[in-house]
């Protein structure tokens, strides 16, 4: 008898009637780096949806501050825009990859009720939720598969922290626009990272954990460790 496929959410254990589309037919495994239609249209309204909250966040444009600082929106924008690019979309398109890798179906899906919250958020106040959606991948997997496809988005907002946090402290310290932005992607990305890596369900952290505890170790302390390197001189210098 052949066995059913069994289906796991990389960031959230939500019910997947809410934002699940699966494509006619069998769900093979596509090659790495195969995208659907509807894949596609699911990342591009959740960068959407995101740059346009983190934006009117990192302004201070919202019903909380009175919306007065429109001038600042403009500057606000790419700053936000490559923040999500670079942490949300290579996050998700890293455990996408990794799950093709294993032969198993893998596509992003948003999640619209989290969308309309993180934006709804940004309006009235200051402060940003992000929940976009999540990769999902169907097929037989293995647990050490589980936990490499689960370690590989964090991992990816490790490294890319990691490179531009020197980028921001000493090389483009004097560069103002360019000095936000990478200084942006480079919180954005730490934060993402301890985030997710926290060993709690739903989180990537716990099937990371579950797999390899050593890995586990090594990524939460160097992601803890650039969070906290970056966070305070980015908000000190966009405050």
């Amino acid at each position: 008898m052949k066995e059913q496929s069994k289906q796991y959410p990389s960031l959230q254990d939500l019910s997947p009637r809410e934002y699940m589309y699966f494509p006619k037919g069998t769900l093979q495994g596509g090659k790495t780096g195969e995208f659907s239609r509807k894949e596609l249209k699911d990342l591009f309204f959740a960068i959407l949806a995101l740059t346009f909250a983190f934006s009117l966040s990192i302004s201070q444009n919202n019903i909380f501050f009175g919306f007065s600082h429109l001038n600042d929106l403009l500057v606000a924008i790419p700053i936000a825009f490559f923040g999500i690019i670079s942490a949300f979309f290579i996050h998700e398109l890293s455990h996408k990859f990794m799950a093709q890798k294993f032969g198993l179906w893998s596509e992003f899906r948003t999640y619209p009720k989290g969308l309309l919250f993180s934006v709804i958020l940004s309006v009235f106040t200051p402060l940003v939720f992000a929940a976009p959606g999540a990769v999902m991948f169907q097929g037989e997997s293995r647990p050490y598969e589980q936990g490499r496809i689960a370690s590989a988005g964090p991992t990816a907002n490790v490294v890319i922290a990691g490179i531009t946090l020197p980028l921001y402290i000493f090389v483009l310290f004097e560069v103002d626009i360019l000095n936000r932005i990478v200084g942006m992607i480079c919180m954005v990305n730490s934060l993402l990272a301890t985030f997710n890596l926290l060993p709690f369900n739903p989180l990537d952290g716990r099937k990371v954990l579950r797999w390899n505890g050593l890995a586990w170790s090594g990524l939460f302390l160097v992601a803890v460790l650039l969070t906290i390197t970056i966070v305070p001189r980015v908000i000190f210098r966009i405050n």
